[in-house]
């Protein structure tokens, strides 16, 4: 009695998680995730072909704009995609239920996209460097995470992905611009933290990185808890 309770627990945690990345992954993801893959693909050939230094530090970069790609598209047009559907109508008929239904779906995209962060940095390490795999990944889903939860907070406001989306851009742009001056600060959300500065002592270094991974992360639960407080307004969606 007792194995068949569990089974069906079991059963039900593995439909409610096919059910929900169908809605996550849905559309014209797979143009993103085509996208991400070809910029990879792209600047790996050029690294491989090239007479640069090949390094940690670039490898960061190599696989920082791919997993922004990739988290782009399900957090930016979620709230967009719910209501086209009429699953936000319904998400709003069940009180506290949006919530849980938005955890669990930012929960399974950043596991995800982790995912194939850890799949592209092992090819990465046979073919380019070999670097330590899962501290990389680590350090990416800082930034990653952080700017996917501030579209999720953004969209919840615009409700419209297109909108969203050009307004995260400018964000990104804005925050790109800013890099010659805090390159190497800790308010820099794009930090790498593998690139050392050669007039910088590495316990210097070290505690900048803690400082920025610090911030973005209250900066992280700051937006997914406003992007949650959000949703209790229920005029602003139906």
């Amino acid at each position: 009695m007792k194995s068949n309770r569990v089974a069906l627990i079991w059963n039900w945690i593995f439909n409610m998680v096919r059910y929900n990345l169908k809605i996550i992954f849905a559309n014209k993801f797979i143009w993103f995730l085509i996208a991400s893959l070809a910029f990879f693909v792209g600047i790996l050939l050029i690294n491989l072909f090239s007479k640069g230094k090949i390094d940690t530090g670039s490898i960061y970069g190599l696989l920082l704009f791919p997993g922004l790609l990739l988290v782009f598209y399900p957090t930016v047009f979620g709230i967009q995609n719910d209501e086209d559907t009429r699953v936000l109508e319904i998400l709003f008929g069940i009180p506290d239920y949006r919530y849980k239904v938005w955890l669990v779906r930012l929960i399974l995209i950043y596991f995800v996209v982790y995912i194939i962060l850890l799949l592209l940095g092992v090819f990465c390490s046979w073919a380019l460097l070999p670097f330590p795999v899962f501290n990389m990944a680590w350090h990416l889903m800082f930034p990653i995470f952080f700017m996917g939860t501030l579209a999720f907070l953004l969209s919840t406001f615009i409700k419209n992905g297109i909108g969203t989306g050009v307004v995260m851009i400018i964000i990104g742009v804005f925050f790109v611009a800013l890099m010659a001056a805090i390159q190497n600060s800790k308010w820099n959300i794009f930090l790498n933290p593998f690139s050392v500065p050669d007039s910088m002592s590495e316990n210097a270094w070290k505690m900048i990185v803690q400082d920025n991974r610090i911030i973005l992360f209250v900066g992280i639960v700051l937006a997914l808890l406003g992007g949650l407080t959000s949703l209790q307004k229920r005029e602003r969606f139906i």
